[in-house]
């Protein structure tokens, strides 16, 4: 196949992303498999980005909310710990934010062009909860 743009796809077509024998690629972590060109995971969506969640591992409780609904599967995990964001795929959507349970939440969206060391001192303090 060659290389489309999303928009030129047929309505349900399959994508397939593997470049060898799916079997033997899935048992590989996401970071060596061999992708085909046609596949999300070897396209950057980022450049779409104006704002970037930085994740901050001391507030977070590793649920995995963030890693299961994020679209673009930019969310990082190793260890069975959230590592982190994979800027070359995120592209700013929030929904890692707004599913994050933790107080203060552990996922905040940043100017894309802000350092995350910066973000990090500036993360705001644990919220006292409001009396009925």
């Amino acid at each position: 196949m060659d290389n489309r743009g999303w928009n030129e796809l047929e309505i349900g077509s399959a994508l397939f992303p593997f470049g060898s024998d799916a079997k033997v690629q899935i048992e590989e972590h996401n970071d060596k498999r061999q992708y085909t060109r046609d596949s999300s995971f070897t396209a950057s969506v980022a450049h779409w980005r104006v704002e970037k969640p930085v994740h901050n591992s001391q507030v977070c409780i590793n649920c995995f909310n963030c890693w299961v609904y994020c679209p673009d599967g930019a969310i990082l995990a190793r260890d069975e710990k959230l590592a982190g964001v994979d800027y070359v795929h995120c592209k700013g959507c929030g929904v890692c934010v707004d599913v994050c349970p933790t107080n203060p939440k552990s996922l905040l969206m940043f100017e894309d062009h802000k350092d995350n060391q910066e973000a990090l001192s500036a993360w705001p303090q644990k919220e006292d909860k409001k009396k009925s």
